[in-house]
Parts: C-alpha cells; structure tokens; sequence
C-alpha cells in the first residue's frame, strides 16, 4: 500500500467570480498540492495564436511554464483550467520542471472556491473579478 496521501477532492460548479469554478469537496490545508495544471506542452512560439484566439473568447488556457513552454490546458487540460483568478488568492502555483502545480496558500474550508493569481502581463490581462469593487479590474 503506498504511503503517499492522495490529492484533495475538488469539484467544478458555477462561480460567483466568473463562468464556471473550482471548489474544495474536503477541507484542504496550508501548502498542500491540490491538483496540477495539466495540458498539451506546447513551445512558446507556438502558443502566440493560441493565446490571442482564447483571449478574444476571454478565457486564459494557456500557462507559461518558462521561458520556452507552455502548457495549453484546452487541449488535455483537466479541471484546474476552470480556477478562477483573484488577486486575493487562497492557492498559489509551483513549477516543478515542466508540471505546474495550484498549492493552497492558507486553510481551505470544504465548499470554498479555489483562486489563484495568474500573474498575467501586458495586452493578455485579463480584468480581476475577485469582488465587487476590486481596484485590479483595469
């Protein structure tokens, strides 16, 4: 039997921030890993169209892993691609070489919704929809 404790439950359902939501099924704590950021590893220089076809359509697929690739999560993406961004997040992402993994940033209460900052720049901005009245909303 391994001794590796398997990933949190997580379940997609409507959000309050923005299209459909990520929310915890279990209590989850502080640090641990939730879920990696799956999708098709794809070279930076191939993403470009991609990015600007889903931006067009307001959505944020594809996630730059470094200064090379990136994973687009429409293609062999799995449920983390519907993690809403905040600026007041309560999950955080880690890249371990080429896997991108959403780690809880505090205590997370069972039915809460996942957030994380994608730390977006420039013309992909996209604005924050973390709560009514939020200064980042560009």
């Amino acid at each position: 039997m391994s001794s590796r404790k398997a990933l949190p439950d997580i379940v997609r359902g409507k959000s309050r921030v923005h299209g459909d939501g990520v929310f915890a099924g279990e209590a989850i704590t502080k640090n641990t890993r939730i879920i990696d950021y799956a999708g098709e590893l794809i070279r930076n220089s191939e993403s470009e169209e991609r990015e600007d076809r889903y931006f067009a359509e307001g959505c944020i697929w594809v996630f730059r892993v470094n200064r090379v690739w990136s994973r687009d999560a429409n293609f062999g993406g799995n449920i983390a691609r519907f993690i809403n961004h905040s600026c007041t997040p309560n999950c955080y992402f880690e890249i371990v070489d080429k896997t991108i993994w959403i780690r809880a940033a505090r205590n997370i209460r069972r039915g809460e919704e996942l957030t994380y900052d994608y730390k977006t720049i420039g013309e992909r901005s996209i604005p924050c929809r973390c709560r009514p009245g939020c200064p980042n909303q560009l």
